[in-house]
């Protein structure tokens, strides 16, 4: 896959995969200003429109009479969260026809493909999703590669499974133009699922969703390296979130300005097939790690999917990031060589428990790190959880295991849970 967009941080060539033999085709910035007044006014929206978040979002509401504290009351305590990340959704042809299967023949059915991992998506306060493809029309027709148009019964399965919101911004958001945002935006909406990374207006654009996990307000914020080829839809340069560093910073800023007590960006970067992060993940990811306001990080976790196979985690600048986590749900990967690669079968659940401030100020701090390997049997049309008793695939858990820690994670406190 190459990209050919010029808004990209790094512009290098990316690799082929999507299930596919080699030789085959692949298929901005705002004010802080600006964005922080859109998000302080319209975040506690609740409509399921183009303009209105969904139902899981959480702004500045208004406290019911009964709710206020007396004068000189104590501060109700404030509570942690967990909060679970997980990799690529990527329904290639052989994904679609089992959604079918599992539907009976009568339209589609996702969420038996996950139901091996449900206990750890549910139980956590909050859980995001990468939706790395865009939704047709209700009937179809439907693809896999090279133009990705999955169904949009997907958003239901994921929710089903536990999911509360779900980065959008990838290489083929574009895939389907315009409409396909709006079908996939809409299919969450319906399904109840929060989005960020693409929308349908400038103000959706500027509003990521704001959700409440323990006491906290968590903002999601997703971009993408690029589109594959494909160029933004005239006079709509807020349809996709393109990675720029100044453009995060700054929509991390207002998020924070908007009433986030963390936030977390997802990134679609790095290269396919390549284990190690490259050279754009390394230093974007130092960079926006380092960024600060009045000695408090902008940033609060970074999570990266895109290259297909597990990539480590590690903690820069006192914050975690997850550079790559794989593919969760997808068809049979072929590597550069034109080999069947079962590390595009491969991924990570990354676990974070959040702790409240120790002081007024401070950040919330990740207590407790932790990651699950997961691995989507082909053979089943399954998602694995290989962290969990009898799991199984002793051989893959561990190739993931040593890839997870191979930036010395460990050493911050990170481990291997189910």
């Amino acid at each position: 896959m190459t990209s050919t967009t010029k808004r990209t941080v790094n512009p290098q060539r990316f690799g082929q995969a999507y299930g596919r033999r080699p030789g085959q085709g692949h298929g901005r910035r705002y004010g802080v200003s600006a964005v922080a007044a859109l998000l302080i006014a319209a975040a506690s929206a609740c409509s399921a429109g183009p303009d209105g978040p969904t139902t899981r979002t959480a702004g500045p509401v208004a406290v019911p009479k009964a709710a206020v504290p007396k004068a000189g009351a104590p501060a109700a305590p404030q509570r942690g969260f967990t909060l679970v990340a997980t990799g690529d959704v990527l329904p290639h042809d052989s994904i679609i026809r089992q959604g079918s299967a599992d539907a009976g023949g009568e339209g589609y059915d996702f969420a038996p493909m996950l139901a091996g991992v449900k206990s750890v998506i549910s139980k956590a306060d909050l859980a995001i999703c990468h939706m790395e493809t865009v939704y047709g029309p209700a009937g179809g027709p439907f693809s896999g590669y090279p133009a990705f148009v999955s169904p949009p019964q997907v958003a239901a399965g994921l929710k089903a499974t536990g999911y509360d919101s779900c980065s959008t911004a990838s290489n083929h958001t574009l895939d389907a133009g315009r409409a396909g945002i709006r079908r996939t935006l809409a299919a969450f909406d319906k399904a109840g699922l929060a989005h960020a990374g693409s929308a349908r207006s400038a103000a959706e654009a500027a509003r990521p969703p704001l959700l409440k996990a323990g006491t906290a307000k968590v903002a999601q914020l997703a971009y993408t390296y690029g589109t594959n080829g494909y160029p933004l839809p005239d006079g709509q340069p807020w349809a996709v979130n393109l990675i720029d560093r100044e453009k995060i910073v700054a929509d991390a800023r207002a998020a924070r300005k908007a009433g986030a007590d963390v936030v977390v960006v997802s990134l679609h970067w790095g290269t396919e097939w390549e284990e190690a992060p490259d050279a754009q993940q390394l230093s974007l990811g130092r960079a926006l790690t380092g960024s600060t306001t009045a000695g408090r990080p902008d940033i609060d976790l970074i999570l990266g999917t895109h290259a297909h196979v597990p990539q480590p985690y590690e903690k820069v600048n006192g914050t975690y990031i997850v550079y790559g986590m794989g593919d969760q749900i997808a068809g049979t990967m072929f590597n550069h060589s034109g080999a069947q690669d079962e590390r595009g079968n491969m991924s990570s659940i990354g676990r974070f428990t959040f702790a409240p401030p120790a002081a007024p100020g401070k950040r919330w701090e990740v207590s407790k790190a932790e990651f699950i390997p997961q691995f989507f049997d082909l053979g089943a049309n399954r998602v694995r959880n290989l962290g969990a008793k009898g799991g199984g695939h002793e051989e893959i858990r561990d190739q993931i295991r040593r890839v997870v820690l191979s930036r010395g994670a460990a050493r911050s406190g990170l481990t291997m849970a189910r």
